[in-house]
């Protein structure tokens, strides 16, 4: 089904089934990363719960759960001795190799992203989390500036790795980027997309709204990078979450 549809559509279209069947199963996509409150207006219930249903409903298992856990704990633990935050950066490779992300500015490679957080005064001491899932020489330039610099094969429990990190556990590794990048103590998207706008919005969800865009500006005022998902508020999480 459309992303967003109207009342009339689910009475026409998805009402009917459900009424005959008993039971249905929604399958939609999402064409577009736009996240933003929606300039249509809509019942503020429907809102809610739309809103709700996205950021406030899914549960990890509980081995998934653990894994997180570990690693988010062990993160902080590595900032919280040298009285520094845990920023979490969503960099990954083979995105930035695509061709969306070829000179585009809403891509940041790994020296962009070491500059721009030492620009902004970061501790060096920073424990710095990339969703990269293996590390890869590229990325020293980050490490140079911030000697606390992890991936996944660096982070997660050794004996977790067999089951949560290789070639087929692309999906667990989603969720935990996921996860991880939503509950540092800053976030920052090398990318911007979908996975950005969903983090945003659990974040918002748990109140953690330092979510700091990089831009090539000269200014050192962390405040004049905060998203404009939070800083305007044009996130749909808002539509449940004040």
């Amino acid at each position: 089904i459309p992303n967003r549809v109207t009342e009339d559509y689910i009475a026409s279209n998805i009402e009917p089934v459900f009424k005959t069947k008993g039971n249905v199963r929604l399958a939609t996509y999402f064409p577009s990363v736009n996240m933003k409150k929606t300039r249509v207006p809509e019942p503020e219930e429907r809102n809610s719960v739309g809103c709700l249903a996205m950021f406030g409903t899914l549960e990890l298992q509980p081995e998934v759960r653990e894994v997180v856990d570990s690693m988010v704990e062990r993160l902080k633990t590595l900032s919280r001795k040298s009285d520094s935050e845990f920023v979490a950066v969503d960099l990954r490779l083979d995105m930035l190799e695509q061709k969306g992300c070829q000179g585009s500015k809403k891509c940041y490679g790994p020296q962009e992203i070491a500059v721009f957080l030492k620009k902004l005064g970061f501790d060096k001491n920073s424990a710095v989390y990339l969703t990269q899932s293996r590390w890869d020489s590229s990325l020293d330039s980050i490490k140079d500036f911030f000697p606390k610099t992890y991936t996944k094969e660096g982070i997660m429990p050794m004996e977790k790795k067999p089951k949560f990190l290789g070639s087929d556990s692309s999906e667990y590794e989603k969720v935990i980027d996921f996860y991880v990048c939503a509950e540092s103590d800053v976030f920052v998207p090398a990318i911007s997309g979908l996975f950005y706008a969903n983090v945003a919005g659990k974040r918002i969800g748990l109140g953690k709204t330092k979510i700091v865009v990089p831009d090539d500006s000269a200014s050192a005022n962390i405040a004049n990078y905060i998203s404009r998902y939070v800083s305007k508020k044009t996130h749909m999480a808002y539509t449940c979450y004040c």
